[in-house]
């Protein structure tokens, strides 16, 4: 019985509970017990258009209830249109789809066996603010319309009514009432609910439809994006039937669209309806269609002025209505990832597509000759917030299993190791009771297929070899204050060190003159005894010790033996990716998360103090030159 089926079936509070993976005291405790005033915080921000916009976010459990029921919506409504739409691409198993559309998430064309159709676009699975913008690209004309206190406008005997009443629900009346206690507040859906986008499109996918058959009478596309509608067309005057504009300017709606508006239940804000020629600027939830999406160019050379004064300076400011302020590295951060989202996506639609997914080994680890110029800004960015004002000490590893392997240890020896991790006191805001909670100090770097394209960073001794090699020149291109944190890059002590003819990351340091190893008792070049390696500025190396007899060891060494020869599934342990016999062994991965991760709290870790000891050296290393 797949999820659908479920709900409708359910009669009882309990069982909408357990669908949605929550004890029937839960729910009931957050919908009937707590006030509802104590279980949301308002707050407000400002709107592009001008005024504000007040948020109602929801405490962390009611927040956890509506996510969970998001989930479910979103999984029903998956359901709806395989049942409707079975020829959809979007529908089809994995291995069917193109790869256009496992990379771009949405088809856009006009071929109605292929796929759904693309109505609306906000808070839906495998469309987006992008897609919702494809659907008018390259128009001469461009409508634009906003549906006024949209979300205001679906209140609790709407929701309510709507999942009692629609054929595809048809929901028992006392699960469709709490299902309406879960999603509204204050007799409406709040703006900052999880739920709240969810159903406000399965209510309002009824007036989709009817806009969209008004659209293709008229030889227009239709799209929206929450309370954002768009309507383009190729003809060279927009159709009057739909919107004219007055020789003042005003904009008067056609009969039919502002009835079917009106009959939904919403009504047209007339200041930000606008009809956009095709010699000027058109733009559709805040991106450019005129040819390809694309952002505002102000909006681009604004993050590119802030990134610059930060690359010098250390800092930016930013403009708001109350004059400038201190910009927030956080903020830009996610305002050049969505630049990224939009040039990736323009990337990928290209015939052949152009560094599909990223994966570029083939151009070897120098990936920054194929780096547009906002890419590269990116890539600036990226490599100044991760390694030049990273904000923690930032441990590097050869691959990702090693994180686990060093966080589990830490978590497990934190009263040896302040300098780590440490409990921090928290009070809970509603309960005021006090409970500590774990955080780590230091930082660990996270492999991507974006990090090795924008970074020329993927892990293994090579990718760090060439890592090693940049850095200085990387380093000396930011102003910026001094580094006040240490890049410690974890090395397993064994011959991927050393290379092939001392072709690796041993031959690349000894060609290095700023490089010092501790304790200074050893020799220059003796790097495999070494505590820990200071390379250049803020950029350490830490072997693995060698064990007892001085000979080579990788991080998994470190594991006493009955860590190491544990079995699962009557399958043991092998760390090599050579003569690996799946049928009886299990490599690192497994070992890393089922084990390492799993039994950490029973794991015999003295093997990796010593690691960590050299960790913390080079941590406390760094602290005493930083100043000098």
């Amino acid at each position: 019985m797949n999820q659908l089926d479920e709900l409708r079936n359910i009669t009882k509070k309990a069982g909408l509970a357990r669908l949605l993976g929550v004890k029937p005291s839960t729910l009931t405790n957050i919908l009937y017990r707590i006030k509802p005033a104590a279980q949301y915080t308002n707050f407000s921000i400002p709107k592009k258009s001008g005024g504000t916009r007040t948020i109602f976010a929801p405490a962390s459990k009611l927040k956890a209830l509506q996510s969970k029921l998001s989930i479910l919506l979103l999984d029903c409504i998956d359901e709806i249109n395989a049942d409707k739409f079975p020829k959809s691409e979007s529908n089809l198993p994995k291995k069917h789809q193109s790869s256009e559309f496992k990379t771009l998430k949405v088809k856009i064309s006009n071929s109605a066996t292929k796929q759904q159709p693309s109505l609306s676009h906000g808070f839906v699975r495998h469309r987006s603010i992008i897609t919702n913008a494809m659907m008018h690209l390259n128009q001469k004309n461009v409508l634009n319309i906003d549906l006024s206190n949209f979300f205001d406008s679906f209140n609790f005997g709407r929701v309510r009514g709507f999942f009692i009443k629609n054929k595809n629900f048809k929901l028992h009346q006392d699960i469709a009432t709490v299902i309406a206690q879960i999603a509204c507040y204050d007799n409406k859906l709040p703006q900052g609910s999880p739920c709240s986008p969810v159903i406000t499109n399965l209510i309002t996918h009824s007036l989709d439809i009817r806009l969209a058959s008004l659209a293709k009478k008229h030889s227009c596309t239709y799209s929206r994006y929450a309370d954002d509608i768009t309507f383009s067309t190729r003809k060279s005057i927009f159709p009057t039937q739909i919107m004219r504009q007055e020789e003042s300017g005003e904009y008067i709606a056609g009969k039919k669209l502002r009835s079917n508006i009106t009959r939904a239940g919403f009504s047209i804000n007339d200041k930000k309806t606008r009809i956009q020629y095709k010699d000027s600027r058109q733009d559709v939830t805040g991106l450019i269609v005129n040819e390809k999406p694309n952002v505002k160019k102000e909006y681009w050379r604004t993050v590119k002025s802030q990134c610059h004064r930060l690359f010098h300076t250390g800092s930016f400011t930013e403009k708001t209505a109350g004059g400038e302020v201190e910009g927030n590295i956080n903020k830009l951060e996610g305002q050049l990832n969505f630049i990224d989202q939009i040039d990736r996506y323009n990337r990928m639609r290209q015939k052949p597509p152009i560094n599909h997914e990223y994966a570029l080994s083939k151009h070897g680890y120098n990936t920054t000759k194929l780096l547009t110029g906002r890419e590269k800004t990116f890539s600036e960015f990226l490599y100044y917030q991760s390694f030049y004002a990273n904000t923690k000490p930032t441990i590097i590893c050869e691959g990702k299993t090693d994180n686990i392997y060093i966080k589990s240890a830490i978590n497990r020896l934190i009263d040896n190791y302040p300098e780590l991790a440490k409990f921090v006191p928290k009070t809970d805001p509603k309960t005021k009771k006090e409970y500590l909670e774990y955080k780590l100090l230091i930082r660990f770097f996270n492999y991507s297929k974006r990090t090795r394209f924008l970074l020329e960073l993927f892990g293994g001794a090579p990718y760090l070899s060439y890592f090693i090699s940049k850095f200085d020149n990387h380093h000396k291109f930011f102003n910026a204050p001094k580094p006040q944190h240490p890049v410690i890059i974890i090395l397993d002590n064994d011959s991927g060190f050393s290379g092939k003819k001392d072709s690796g990351i041993e031959g690349k340091l000894k060609k290095i003159e700023s490089t010092f190893i501790y304790p200074d008792s050893l020799k220059k070049d003796d790097f495999r005894s070494a505590d820990f390696i200071h390379v250049m500025h803020n950029l350490y190396i830490v072997l693995t010790p060698l064990d007892a007899s001085g000979k080579e060891t990788a991080i998994e060494d470190l594991f006493d033996e009955a860590t190491r020869k544990e079995k699962l599934s009557n399958k043991i342990f092998n760390p090599s990716e050579k003569d690996f016999d799946k049928t009886k062994e299990y490599g690192k991965e497994i070992f890393a998360n089922k084990i390492v991760k799993a039994k950490k709290d029973s794991i015999n870790f003295d093997g990796l103090k010593p690691l960590l000891d050299r960790i913390v050296s080079a941590i406390n290393h760094y602290d005493r030159i930083k100043s000098l």
